[in-house]
């Protein structure tokens, strides 16, 4: 086990978040924990109390990666997927609070040399999330708050995007007016104002309005791009993919068929916030620190225990595209999926809802076998011939 270091916050960061810049009021710790892109600490600062008469302690979560434009890509989407799902659900995930580029001058060398590593780093800050001690099996309070965050349509599509958002929340950038009809129209699309990752493949996100496009397009055909791209042409499997999108797709997913039942009464689909990347490990029993600086939660009740997510890749998508990956991984059990469900029923046609869910699986197992290969690729193949012989036109 590494030995927990302790580090002088970096100006940037103390700026980032409004804190004092007295370095004795804040340090940096960490224990070389995180994910091998990144590597995460904690960060305690003591700020004046809201009456001012005396200083309380603050505690936030911080990322670090030197990846130059990969980190600074990775960690906006972060940011801004935690934060559409704090904005629809406060409870179920801590908010981001600043990201942006270590840039920090005239430090000791010391200091220097013990963060070399980070020197150039791109940082993410986000509210603490306290997991000590809760154990990580969740409960039918994620479905209640997932079932929640499910039934909140998602904010009309951006009329205009920019390429350096450093706050989304206040909507600060540049203008880059965009009237192509894939963007903007002022009601919500499918897509998301960013590009996220799942793992580290780069997400797209581009707005569409027809959710079979997004999927086919965004999704299916992005991510076998990458997969050639990283392990090589594949002929077998892009033939596969390609008469997935273009057969499987359309009549799963089409227009004018997803949300309408046999007798074609129905409404179409409105997206909504999903994750994007719940697998059981990016759920856990904790509890959000909130900072003084922080949106307050609506009642106390939501402050204590409670389920939470963490590490999204979000986007507006349809609610059961969050079930795929669900599926995958298991470990949500019969329980999670009837209180889920009471909330968020089953889209119509509602007797081809196990092959949308595999067919959202689907692309989780595309997005292994561009990471990892192996065992992933057979079960990409065997999916995709599976929902051919069902849903392949004849």
């Amino acid at each position: 086990m590494s030995s927990k270091q302790n580090f002088p916050v970096p100006q940037s960061i103390l700026k980032a978040l409004a804190l004092p810049l007295d370095p004795s009021k804040s340090s940096f710790s960490s224990r070389g924990f995180g994910a091998g892109f990144a590597k995460a600490g904690r960060i305690r600062a003591l700020v004046p109390s809201k009456d001012g008469q005396q200083e309380v302690e603050n505690n936030f979560f911080i990322k670090t990666s030197p990846h130059g434009e990969n980190a600074k890509e990775m960690f906006r989407g972060e940011f801004a997927s935690l934060n559409a799902i704090a904005d629809a659900v406060p409870e179920l995930c801590p908010r981001a609070l600043a990201w942006g580029k270590l840039e920090d001058e005239n430090e000791e060398e010391e200091v220097e040399e013990a963060r070399s590593d980070v020197r150039t780093a791109w940082f993410l800050v986000t509210e603490f999330l306290d997991l000590s001690g809760y154990g990580r099996k969740v409960g039918t309070s994620l479905a209640r708050r997932l079932g929640k965050l499910h039934s909140t349509p998602a904010p009309a599509a951006p009329s205009s995007l920019s390429s350096d958002v450093v706050n989304l929340r206040e909507g600060k950038g540049d203008d880059n007016d965009d009237d192509d009809d894939d963007g903007g129209g002022g009601r919500p699309q499918f897509g998301f104002p960013v590009p996220t990752f799942c793992g580290d493949v780069k997400q797209p996100n581009e707005f569409r309005r027809s959710w079979a496009d997004f999927f086919a397009e965004q999704r299916l055909m992005t991510v076998l791009a990458e997969c050639e791209k990283r392990n090589g042409k594949d002929k077998e499997l892009r033939g596969l993919v390609e008469r997935t999108a273009a057969e499987v797709v359309p009549n799963l997913l089409g227009d004018g068929h997803l949300g309408f039942d046999k007798s074609g009464n129905g409404q179409g689909i409105t997206p909504v916030v999903v994750h994007g990347d719940l697998w059981s490990g990016n759920a856990s029993k904790g509890t959000i620190m909130r900072s003084s600086s922080s949106t307050a939660f609506e009642n106390d009740d939501e402050a204590g225990v409670g389920d939470v997510v963490y590490d999204p890749s979000a986007c507006y998508a349809h609610s059961e595209f969050e079930l795929g990956i669900m599926q995958m991984f298991g470990g949500f059990g019969a329980d999670f999926y009837r209180e889920y469900h009471r909330i968020v029923p089953k889209t119509e046609p509602a007797d081809e809802y196990a092959d949308r869910v595999l067919l959202y699986e689907l692309y989780h197992q595309l997005n292994h076998t561009t990471i990892f290969g192996g065992s992933y690729r057979s079960s990409a193949v065997g999916t995709m011939q599976k929902l051919l012989r069902k849903y392949g036109n004849k």
